[in-house]
């Protein structure tokens, strides 16, 4: 196996052996051919929309296998080769559609075009072939995964949004032309360069999708106290990002005697004015993803996983781990999906388990604040600008992005710890939780942690900054008191950086390391355009970003 996709690569490089993740060489081998099946889905896919004709199937499929292929979602490997035969069939159809409509191909097509879905063994063995290093110059490799990774990130955006009746097919164009390219040698370095580029401008658009679709369903985030503590009741606890799952669960789980707790990325549900009107929806519950081994194991009721990010379960609690979506992991109980778009899911086997187990054993105590997505600080645009201008507050420093286990990312605590307090620090994501339980206290009632809720929601950290370039007169986003410190895990956090390049950010400083699928040439292209940067020692980076003198 070689996999170099998320953060944790082993050593810096790729993982050879097994996953850091914890996947094995036979699964990563079978996502690899996933991914691959859905190239030759968009191949054909690409063609059709050249032609008009309809790619609805095409659409659905590609975005699903790439957010299955993600970074922690699919450990199912029976349900991965279901998935590869599915794209195998869409795509000959697709294929004979544009055969009876008189279109032909030019020259040799791609083998991810042609291959057949055999047996198990035989899907195994081509699995082992169709991986990352199949494309053997260094440069262009890691131009086609940066790509990749960046369209891995739009399907979550596409997935979500989707999930809730709001679509844009002007991005799911783009994503069959751009997995298309891919498989095409003569598809050269700079026009790859320019789909990489593309790829940013139509990630911000399915960021907005996405926003559009979760306010216009569940409201727009307020200022919002959540408890941390439990309650006596039996509960089910929520975690990954998909929102309509945790709307249905509410919902039939009202009056059933059984508490919902949201756990890692599922917290900014709480912010949203819907899900306020259910007297059960009790609190956060944890941390972020990566502490789930241990807290999952404290919380005695069932969990649902929503979509990434899944650790292996630990005996203790695997019995209790229901996942759906693009998640899943084999062994444990999958809720299957919707039978029609407007069809709930039915969650009534997770809520009778959750009656037979006991109430959760309390991990902490107090509140957490947050609910400051774009309307929300806009409303508050008056003391914001007054205390700009003022002087009270002299940056804002956006710290949003992902959460992960190396003992290095204790840096983004300490850099937090240390800002001065005339700083206020702009955050969404899992990586709020290396900060947002520390007091920190306020610059004159405006809290110096505005969290704008998951990952998904990084569109509001742009919108604040795109009003804030126009209500200060700048021409140029970089003239913005703002300043960029963020971590990346996987791959929504490389389209949310692509899409912040599109949107002319520079000299963002990325840790706890650099992506291992840059290689030496992208990664100084990017710098010397952007002024992309890795994380240095927490003095070093304070005087860079926010100019306080290093400790003498």
């Amino acid at each position: 196996m070689f996999c170099f996709q998320c953060q944790e690569a082993s050593r810096g490089t790729g993982c050879t052996v097994r996953g850091t993740c914890g996947k094995t060489p036979a699964l990563a081998a079978l996502l690899d051919l996933l991914v691959f099946t859905a190239k030759g889905v968009s191949h054909a896919a690409a063609a059709a929309n050249e032609r008009g004709l309809k790619t609805g199937h095409a659409d659905t499929y590609v975005v699903d296998a790439l957010f299955m292929s993600i970074t922690n979602a699919n450990w199912d490997e029976p349900r991965t080769l279901d998935m590869i035969r599915r794209g195998v069939a869409l795509r000959d159809a697709l294929l004979g559609e544009l055969a009876a409509a008189g279109h032909a191909f030019a020259g040799a097509q791609p083998a991810a075009a042609t291959f057949r879905a055999g047996d198990d063994d035989a899907l195994r063995l081509l699995a082992r072939s169709v991986g990352v290093l199949a494309t053997g110059d260094a440069d262009m490799r890691s131009l086609r995964e940066l790509l990749i990774y960046g369209l891995k990130g739009i399907a979550a955006y596409l997935e979500h949004a989707r999930n809730l009746g709001h679509a844009a097919p002007e991005v799911v164009e783009f994503l069959h032309r751009a997995l298309a390219a891919t498989l095409d040698d003569a598809v050269g370095f700079d026009a790859l360069l320019g789909l990489v580029m593309e790829c940013g401008r139509h990630g911000v658009t399915a960021m907005a999708l996405l926003d559009g679709a979760n306010t216009a369903t569940y409201g727009h985030p307020e200022i919002s106290t959540v408890q941390l503590g439990v309650r006596r009741n039996p509960a089910i606890l929520v975690s990954g990002h998909d929102l309509r799952d945790l709307a249905e669960l509410l919902e039939q789980s009202a009056g059933t005697g059984v508490d919902i707790y949201t756990h890692g990325e599922m917290l900014p549900a709480h912010y949203y004015p819907v899900f306020k009107k259910y007297a059960h929806f009790a609190g956060n519950y944890g941390n972020a993803w990566w502490k789930q081994d241990t807290e999952f194991d404290s919380f005695n009721g069932p969990i649902l996983l929503t979509t990434n990010c899944l650790v292996p379960p630990r005996p203790g609690y695997a019995k209790r781990l229901y996942t759906t979506g693009a998640v899943g992991f084999e062994g444990c109980p999958h809720i299957p999906e919707r039978a029609t778009p407007s069809a709930a899911k039915d969650f009534s086997a997770l809520i009778a388990h959750a009656k037979s187990l006991p109430a959760p054993n309390e991990l902490e105590t107090g509140t957490i604040t947050g609910g400051f997505a774009h309307n929300q600080v806009l409303a508050l645009a008056g003391p914001v600008l007054d205390a700009i201008n003022s002087g009270a507050i002299r940056k804002f420093v956006v710290m949003a992005g992902c959460d992960g286990r190396m003992k290095s990312r204790a840096y983004y605590t300490d850099f937090a710890e240390r800002l001065p307090k005339d700083t206020v620090i702009l955050t969404a994501g899992c990586a709020k939780y290396r900060y947002n339980k520390l007091n920190l206290g306020d610059i004159g009632g405006i809290p110096r942690v505005l969290d704008a809720g998951q990952c998904n929601d990084s569109y509001s950290l742009a919108v604040i900054a795109l009003k804030l370039k126009e209500v200060l007169g700048l021409k140029d986003i970089n003239e913005l008191p703002i300043v960029y410190n963020i971590a990346w895990y996987e791959q929504k956090a490389v389209i949310v950086l692509l899409a912040l390049l599109h949107l002319g950010v520079k000299n963002i400083h990325l840790g706890p390391t650099l992506p291992a699928f840059l290689s030496p040439r992208v990664a100084e292209l990017l710098v010397s355009a952007f002024g992309i940067a890795g994380i240095g020692s927490v003095d070093d980076d304070l005087a860079n970003l926010v100019g306080e003198p290093v400790a003498a």
